[in-house]
């Protein structure tokens, strides 16, 4: 009787996880978390608040006890399978830090809501296959940012030997600078803002920002983006190759059927064919 028992809570948990995985379940929780991150970007609104705050506070409040309910039957569903799922521990800390209180002493904490549209990073499976190339890409990026850092670390020193008497606000100390340069780095203002009125002092300081932009914001960034291409091509070709080998496993395995069927057919033909 316990084992019939042990068999039939078994049997419902596998339905429970093949029904929370389907795709009606997931884009059902995807459309709540789309509208539910533009309830939120309206509940900033005076005007609104004041007409359907309640109304809104109230399908917040909905939407997070829904979510809630899937963490708990994913969690019963899975059982310690679920802590093996980067993605379902995701999901579980997005939903939790929506559990903190949101009194109005804390704003801080009730801006946090928001952060529920994250989830669907977990829930749109291209998204998911963005971050996990970004993840992957990490390494590479590491060696790039070094080697920005170093780039940094010259120019400022530079900067702030050459320019700091006459310019303290932009390159008074190091921090300043490197503050000044990422402003450079970003071309906002950097030429009427920053450049333009050094050189007025300066004339030759040109010599010091141009080489700078184009270490920086041609040549530095544009190695983030190369290895950000790279790691997703080839996070595609593998998905690629799985599937590949996904369906030539399906062919061969057709093939063994059909070749077994047709010496069952050719043994029972010689049979026939002897009586």
């Amino acid at each position: 009787m316990p084992e019939n028992t042990d068999a039939a809570i078994g049997s419902f948990r596998w339905k429970l996880a093949q029904l929370i995985d389907s795709p009606r379940v997931r884009y059902s929780i995807l459309g709540l978390i789309v509208f539910n991150a533009m309830t939120l970007g309206l509940s900033t609104s005076e005007v609104i608040s004041s007409k359907i705050g309640p109304f809104l506070n109230g399908f917040d409040s909905v939407v997070l006890w829904v979510f809630v309910a899937e963490m708990v039957i994913k969690i019963y569903a899975y059982g310690p399978r679920f802590f093996k799922s980067a993605w379902n521990l995701f999901d579980l800390t997005i939903v939790s830090v929506g559990l903190f209180p949101t009194d109005a002493n804390l704003s801080p904490l009730r801006a946090l809501r928001v952060i529920r549209a994250m989830r669907i990073l977990s829930v749109v499976p291209q998204l998911r296959s963005v971050i996990r190339a970004l993840l992957e890409a990490l390494p590479g990026m590491g060696a790039v940012i070094i080697l920005l850092g170093i780039v940094y670390y010259i120019f400022a020193v530079m900067a702030t030997t050459l320019y700091s008497e006459d310019f303290p606000q932009w390159f008074g100390t190091i921090g300043e600078s490197f503050y000044s340069l990422f402003q450079i780095m970003t071309l906002e203002s950097w030429s009427m803002g920053i450049v333009r009125p050094v050189m007025e002092v300066h004339p030759l300081a040109w010599l010091l920002f141009v080489p700078f932009i184009i270490a920086t914001s041609f040549a530095v960034l544009n190695l983030f983006i190369g290895i950000l291409v790279n790691t997703m091509q080839a996070a595609v070709e593998e998905e690629q190759e799985a599937e590949m080998e996904r369906i030539l496993g399906i062919v061969v395995a057709g093939h063994k059927e059909t070749k077994a069927e047709l010496a069952e057919l050719r043994a029972l033909l010689e049979k026939i064919g002897e009586k």
